[in-house]
């Protein structure tokens, strides 16, 4: 069963009014189809119309999916309505047109967006072509392109399609308020609002009580979760403690200057941070403060042996991906995983050279259910711990095609673990909120007519114009 929207009490409440009004409402059907079928609203229009981008902006205003009845040949209209219903489902801001081979195309994209008015990722079938635009706030720019490569060359239907479950699955926001105005409040006779009423009293206590449980449950799998990363955590932590008591340095030593003393204390004030930190979490996404805190502390101390040695002072680097104990990485390295692309990783010294060497890196390999795992196999509460050492701008490009890498793509996933990690989501997204004709079309970006060849790329000017 697909779940719900995320909005409590409230969205349940109003889920079951629309629903009994949809089911009581004689003119519901007639209102339903107004709102889910760009086609039906359009239809009485003059072809002028129907070729102006002001008229397909203001269908898409209503609703999620527009055909251009020069088009219709190219979806019918209960596939329409079916992709209507299934980007309302889920609550997202997706745009999807179907428009005739002679469209206009000089700046369209940056023209409908303008003339919508409406944060999202828009797509565009015109005629055997297809490409798509977003807001970055909704959808980074390499995720639209990689989502148009995906259903290149395939039919209209299956096209449209794939390209929205696949959108579905990453993009952030929510739909406009608009559409949800189907108008289908007009006319309710009296008797179906009291039906309506029946309904939502019976309804709402069975609601508090799901989203209570919800809730409950939810609390229990990050207690547990917190658990499991709690005992990784602890051994960062007393990995980083050894580490200092190895460096063995008296800020009194022969040869020790003020900056080598305010390197160690830095040190030291992160290896503090990071135990009071972990004591204090209660999430998983938590845990992030304490990562980031032993991450700088290290640096601390990689900084203050280079200078206690003489040697010249390492350039901040991530740490190794195999096993962020083993300190800052010392260059990139070609990796493979048994379920991904080549990439390349951080690594320390030691992995580096096991690589050329044709042998296994280090792995940090953590207890799982099903027992030791790498920790981008271990679950999704270790992005917050790999966030905390990698920062969320470097992620996407490490755990791609990882089971951690997919959990994180999930638009879920920034409500249960937290935001802030690049291309996987979360942050504050702005879809589906009104800008108007206030937005810069360099955020706007994506698919291939920004010059990286394909449908709508490589000359042409669909989409140009930016």
């Amino acid at each position: 069963m697909k779940a719900l929207p995320s909005r409590g009490l409230p969205g349940l409440l109003t889920a079951l009014l629309l629903t009994a009004l949809a089911a009581l409402s004689p003119a519901a059907p007639a209102a339903h189809a107004a709102a889910t079928s760009a086609r039906s609203a359009t239809s009485a229009e003059t072809s002028t119309e129907a070729d102006d981008v002001s008229a397909v902006a203001k269908a898409l205003r209503q609703a999620p999916v527009y055909v251009d009845p020069a088009a219709a040949a190219q979806l019918s209209a209960a596939d329409t309505d079916a992709l209507t219903q299934k980007i309302k489902n889920a609550d997202k801001p997706v745009f999807i047109a179907v428009l005739p081979a002679d469209f206009p195309t000089q700046n369209l994209f940056q023209n409908l967006r303008t003339d919508t008015g409406i944060t999202g990722l828009y797509a565009i079938r015109l005629g055997d072509r297809f490409d798509a635009r977003a807001d970055s706030a909704v959808m980074s720019r390499t995720a639209v392109q990689n989502l148009v490569t995906s259903v290149k060359g395939e039919d209209t239907r299956t096209q449209l399609n794939d390209f929205t479950d696949r959108a579905l699955q990453n993009i952030g926001g929510s739909a406009p308020a608009s559409w949800g105005s189907s108008g289908a409040d007009a006319g309710v006779p009296t008797g179906a609002l009291i039906a309506v009423g029946a309904v939502l009293v019976a309804g709402g206590a069975g609601a508090y009580t799901l989203v209570r449980r919800n809730r409950r449950r939810r609390a229990q799998e990050q207690r547990a979760a917190l658990d499991k990363l709690r005992v990784v955590v602890d051994e960062d932590i007393t990995a980083f403690g050894e580490e200092l008591d190895r460096l063995d340095f008296h800020p009194a030593e022969a040869g020790a200057d003020d900056t080598m003393r305010a390197d160690y204390e830095r040190a030291l004030d992160a290896y503090e941070q990071a135990k009071s930190l972990m004591a204090a979490a209660e999430r998983p996404e938590d845990v992030r403060g304490v990562t980031q805190a032993l991450e700088d502390g290290r640096f601390s101390l990689a900084v203050l042996a280079a200078r206690r040695e003489g040697r010249p002072v390492p350039a901040r680097r991530a740490p190794c991906f195999f096993d962020p104990r083993h300190g800052p990485s010392v260059a990139d390295a070609t990796w493979t995983p048994a379920t991904g692309a080549p990439r390349e990783v951080p690594v320390c010294a030691a992995d580096q050279t096991r690589l050329a060497d044709g042998a296994d890196p280090a792995i940090r390999e953590v207890e799982t259910d099903y027992g030791r795992r790498p920790y981008w196999d271990a679950g999704p509460a270790y992005g917050p711990w790999a966030g905390g050492y990698f920062g969320g701008g470097l992620l996407p490009g490490l755990l791609v095609g990882t089971m951690l890498g997919s959990m994180m793509a999930t638009p879920s996933y920034a409500a249960d673990y937290g935001s802030g990690y690049g291309d996987f989501g979360g942050g504050d997204y702005g879809g589906g909120d009104v800008s108007g004709a206030d937005f810069d079309p360099g955020d706007f970006g994506g698919g291939f007519g920004d010059g990286g060849g394909g449908d709508f790329g490589g000359g042409g000017d669909f989409g140009g114009g930016f």
